[in-house]
């Protein structure tokens, strides 16, 4: 399952590919989103026991009633919330240790149309050096506006760009190409990417583990691909608050610290200076029009932690902000 064959709606191949995938949720508190979440991907082929629900330490009780719901589930309970990466790392571990040939990463505040999986693998399976694939992600309906058709590299604020991000959707959206990452909410990976360039950075606890894990497969020769024709529903950040909140902005100031000790090169580091960290004070003034200066000073206080080798701490984080 791992060649470069086309694969047919009605095709053997295609059923295989099917049999072979994983699909790894992550959730804390997601309440009944939870239950769409899974009933998405169940709608798509994959059985219920190829389903792995990693439970971040929530209270809300989600947990039980997905195993009430779907008692063939794999629920997998974490005592606290060990953020993004680490979570889905324990599923990950979990699918390939049984013989998963292709694992499906998806946030549980996302839901996946029908048939939207499988040809996700046809995109995958076209060729053996395509590592990772994509679909376009749209906000809920009816807002018919993209969140994300792939990434670019900027090395400016936030380092990086989303193709589309907020943009009416259309045709130009709707292709396929190569791009630097897609996003971790809805992410389809060989096996052999994690075999080469191993699994997510837990470290980073929320934000830019999916941009660092694409690079890290790019730079073992594998292509990662947005399928634009392919579309998934998303209903991002609603796990740290959404929108521009400071929680948000400084999990990304000492993450992007964190990155550019990964990825960055001396002019990677002085567009960084240059375009993120010396217009804070003209983005403080310009948000704070708008009442989210808090979040500005967030960021500021993230940048400077992640420059003193600080992490995220969750316990801080969720407390503080």
């Amino acid at each position: 399952m791992d060649g470069g064959a086309s694969l047919n709606e009605r095709s053997p191949a295609r059923h295989a590919a099917i049999e072979s995938t994983w699909a790894v949720v992550v959730n804390r508190d997601g309440g009944e989103r939870n239950l769409a979440c899974v009933r998405s991907l169940i709608a798509q082929g994959v059985r219920p026991e190829h389903v792995v629900f990693v439970d971040n330490g929530s209270t809300d009780g989600a947990a039980d009633a997905l195993e009430r719901a779907w008692p063939g589930v794999r629920c997998l309970r974490n005592r606290e919330n060990l953020g993004y990466g680490h979570g889905n790392n324990r599923g990950i571990e979990h699918a390939l240790a049984r013989g998963a040939a292709f694992v499906f990463l998806l946030n549980n505040d996302a839901t996946v149309p029908t048939d939207a999986l499988p040809r996700l693998l046809d995109v995958l399976a076209s060729e053996p050096d395509v590592g990772i694939v994509g679909p376009r992600i749209l906000y809920p309906e009816p807002s018919g506006l993209v969140w994300c058709a792939g990434g670019v590299m900027t090395y400016r604020q936030n380092l990086s760009a989303m193709i589309g991000h907020r943009c009416p959707d259309g045709p130009r959206y709707r292709v396929t190409r190569e791009v630097d990452y897609v996003a971790g909410c809805a992410m389809l990976v060989r096996r052999a990417v994690f075999e080469r360039a191993g699994l997510l950075d837990g470290d980073f606890f929320g934000y830019h583990e999916d941009v660092d894990f694409c690079l890290r497969a790019r730079a073992e020769g594998f292509r990662v691909l947005v399928a634009g024709e392919i579309v998934v529903y998303h209903a991002p950040h609603s796990t740290t608050g959404g929108g521009y909140n400071a929680r948000r902005k400084y999990m990304m100031g000492v993450n992007t610290v964190w990155f550019l000790r990964r990825h960055g090169t001396p002019l990677r580091w002085l567009s960084f200076l240059l375009f993120d960290v010396l217009t804070l004070p003209a983005v403080l003034a310009f948000r704070s029009l708008h009442g989210e200066g808090r979040a500005v000073l967030a960021k500021a206080r993230g940048t400077l932690d992640g420059l003193r080798g600080r992490r995220v701490d969750p316990v801080k984080v969720f407390r503080d902000f």
